[in-house]
């Protein structure tokens, strides 16, 4: 444990985005060092850092996250100001964060995974089977996008963004039927009374990571790495070490659809993928087991598989 813990005077600054989900994630991973270390909340800064991807025009636009440059949208200007020492760690969501750090920078804490679930909302109607055809369906997920595709062709999937309290919003203006959020989210929120029903993860595969936080630190922070390797979560980091393989042997992004999730039992994990043409006409998956230490390699594999099964052109627009 390291002595050289933060104080009132030189508190640990937390970066995050300024929702009120990550926020959420941002209080929690406070609470956490707290209890760990036995720190007052004042010896702690949460930095509010504005994103690309948090531009009001460009939510209020409804424009496709894969128009705009993917994934680092939400990520790009905290690691900025991470890598000036404006900030010491930044805390996310990791079905937001490319496969990939910045150099000088690393990922590798992770908090207790919520439930990974997508969650269906909507204002008249109980369940996904219970839309009529041609209903409304809002989603900014290529993921999700293609999922409805292939299951419901008869819906008319529109695109939709912003937080939880924004999609909510448009739902009451209209301006879609139902949509989808993830679980984890809600719960975090408290906001798990808008769910009108938990979708099986048999029906629709979630994200790669999803429910899962991510904390970032500088390689070269010792007290940071100290601090966090506190509370960082085992099972999620391996469980995310064999999605995130998966997701990089794919070249996953925003601009793919690609589902993933591993589980745990005893020494095994079992990973299950699957890929999507964005149109939802094709559907590849795959489900493996192997000892939780080879989870990484078996991500890696089943990408290759499934890859090569795919052939080109697999992800593009038609």
């Amino acid at each position: 444990m390291t002595t050289d813990l933060p104080t009132p005077a030189q508190p640990l600054r937390i970066g995050t985005r300024g929702s009120p989900l990550a926020l959420a994630q941002a209080h929690e991973t406070r609470a956490r060092l707290m209890a760990a270390f036995e720190l007052p909340e004042e010896a702690f800064e949460i930095v509010i850092i504005k994103t690309t991807g948090d531009d009001r025009s460009l939510i209020d636009a409804d424009v496709a996250l894969k128009e705009l440059g993917g994934k680092g949208l939400f990520t790009k200007e905290i690691e900025e100001d991470m890598l000036s020492s404006s900030i010491d760690i930044a805390v996310h969501s990791m079905k937001d964060m490319p496969v990939e750090q910045p150099a000088g920078l690393v990922l590798d804490c992770y908090l207790p995974r919520e439930d990974v679930r997508d969650a269906f909302v909507a204002l008249g109607h109980d369940s996904l089977h219970a839309l009529p055809e041609g209903a409304v369906v809002g989603s900014s997920s290529l993921r999700r996008r293609a999922q409805l595709a292939a299951r419901r062709p008869d819906l008319n999937v529109v695109e939709f963004r912003g937080n939880v309290q924004t999609r909510m919003k448009k739902l009451g203006d209209g301006v879609a039927d139902a949509t989808f959020l993830a679980m984890a989210g809600l719960r975090r929120l408290g906001m798990v009374d808008v769910v009108k029903s938990a979708i099986d993860v048999e029906d629709m595969l979630p994200a790669v990571a999803q429910g899962a936080i991510g904390i970032e630190r500088r390689m070269d922070d010792n007290r940071a790495a100290a601090m966090l390797e506190a509370i960082h979560d085992g099972p999620t980091g391996q469980r995310l070490a064999a999605e995130r393989a998966f997701l990089k042997g794919l070249d996953g992004s925003c601009q793919t659809p690609i589902a993933g999730l591993a589980e745990l039992d005893g020494a095994t994990l079992r990973l299950r993928g699957e890929i999507l043409r964005p149109d939802g006409s094709e559907v590849l998956t795959d489900d493996r087991t192997a000892p939780i230490e080879d989870g990484a390699a078996l991500g890696a594999e089943m990408a290759r598989e499934l890859r090569d099964r795919a052939g080109p052109g697999f992800f593009d627009w038609h």
